[in-house]
C-alpha cells in the first residue's frame, strides 16, 4: 500500500509539472477546481483567490482572469472566498487532459 502511494504522489507531481509548462491557466484551474469538487460533497468549494495562486504557481490576479473564463461560460460562479460549481460536464470538457490522468491515479490508490 505505501509503494502504491508513493508511486502516486511521484505520477502527480509530475503531470502536474508538465501541466504547469503546457496548459492555459484557465485550463489548469478547471484541472484544480474539479479535483476540489472530486473530495468535497456539495457544489459550493470554499477557495480563496489566493489559496488557489498558490496552488496554480501564479498571481491572484491570473486566477481572477481564469475563473472570469470559466464564469462566462458559465461552469462555475465565483464570489469572495467561494466558488460554485455550476457545469461540472462543460468543466471537464473544458480542463486540460491532465484531469483524468490524476483522477484515474487518485481512484486507483484510494481503494
Amino acid at each position: 500500500m505505501t509503494l502504491r502511494y508513493a508511486q502516486s504522489v511521484v505520477v502527480m507531481a509530475a503531470q502536474t509539472a508538465a501541466c504547469n509548462a503546457l496548459h492555459t491557466l484557465p485550463e489548469r484551474l478547471a484541472k484544480w477546481l474539479l479535483m476540489s469538487h472530486d473530495r468535497r460533497r456539495g457544489e459550493e468549494l470554499p477557495l480563496t483567490h489566493e489559496f488557489l495562486s498558490m496552488m496554480l504557481g501564479c498571481r491572484r490576479a491570473g486566477v481572477t482572469e481564469a475563473a472570469v473564463v470559466l464564469q462566462a461560460e458559465g461552469m462555475i460562479k465565483y464570489g469572495r472566498g467561494h466558488i460554485t460549481v455550476l457545469d461540472r460536464e462543460r468543466l471537464e470538457g473544458f480542463a486540460c487532459e491532465c484531469y483524468p490522468v490524476v483522477k484515474a491515479e487518485f481512484d486507483r490508490t484510494s481503494h
